[in-house]
């Protein structure tokens, strides 16, 4: 039986909604930016150009820039979390299903992938394969896969030894069915909070490593990247790189809100 999500709580609902202001912005950035994404408008770190926030060390508009950020930020991580939960998910399922050799011998790769430093890791893969986004994604969602892989067996282990699915045993059901059927729509409420963390933890260390040079490279704009391109302005009281940091944290305070949400309503407490 498919177990339902918590009634919406405040927390939730302020994380649902800095949530669809940011996928809006991504999907509207077009509509929605004053100026183009590499659009000089002006002279670098002009106050009183552009569209309220200034311009950036190349004279393009900060308020346009943050906003293709969100496109690229959000959609990278997004891309990146989908590929490791459904690589990570259907082998964990499948690795609690059928057991046996299949079930150790993943758990061995899964162990030794888990054993690697995973940001020294990352660093090293993106030198040897290049920085470029298509690199970056799947670097990233195959460092994410084995933490996926743990939570989705851990989660599926306590489900196929329920009484429901040995009677799906039983009936002559196969394992696509039991997964998909009995296995699955039990599994969504730990999985669903399971993704917004992994999301965040994407999100930030794609951030991180475009700060560091490693990610989406310029002149795309990227928070992380837009952080490390206008960090000299600290020096001199400029508040233009805390715009981009102050979007990646109010995203990822969103994320983990509705996080906490499931969460509560799945561990079963109660306000």
């Amino acid at each position: 039986m498919l177990a339902s999500l918590p009634r919406l709580t405040t927390g939730g609902l302020i994380g649902f909604a800095i949530i669809v202001v940011y996928c809006l912005s991504a999907v509207l950035a077009d509509q929605l930016a004053p100026y183009g994404e590499f659009e000089i408008i002006g002279s670098p770190y002009a106050q009183d150009a552009g569209a309220g926030l200034g311009t950036d060390n190349l004279g393009r508009d900060m308020v346009s820039r943050l906003i293709y950020g969100a496109r690229n930020s959000l959609g990278i991580a997004i891309v990146t979390t989908l590929l490791a939960f459904i690589a990570g998910g259907v082998a964990g399922f499948l690795s609690a299903s059928v057991g046996g050799l299949f079930d150790n011998l993943l758990g061995r790769l899964v162990d030794v992938l888990l054993a690697m430093p995973f940001l020294i890791f990352a660093l090293l893969l993106l030198t040897i394969f290049g920085t470029s986004t298509l690199n970056l994604v799947l670097i990233m969602a195959a460092l994410e896969f084995p933490r996926v892989f743990r939570v989705a067996r851990a989660v599926a282990l306590n489900i196929v030894v329920l009484e429901f699915v040995e009677a799906a045993r039983v009936r002559g059901e196969g394992q696509f069915w039991i997964i998909t059927r009995e296995v699955l729509p039990n599994a969504m409420p730990p999985l669903l909070a399971e993704f917004g963390l992994r999301f965040t933890f994407v999100f930030l260390t794609i951030a991180g490593l475009s700060f560091l040079g490693l990610g989406v490279q310029p002149p795309q704009a990227v928070w992380g990247s837009m952080v490390r391109e206008t960090a000299t302005m600290i020096s001199f009281g400029g508040l233009t790189p805390l715009y981009p940091a102050l979007a990646i944290a109010v995203m990822t305070v969103g994320v983990n809100l509705v996080v906490d949400w499931i969460q509560h309503g799945s561990s079963g407490m109660r306000n």
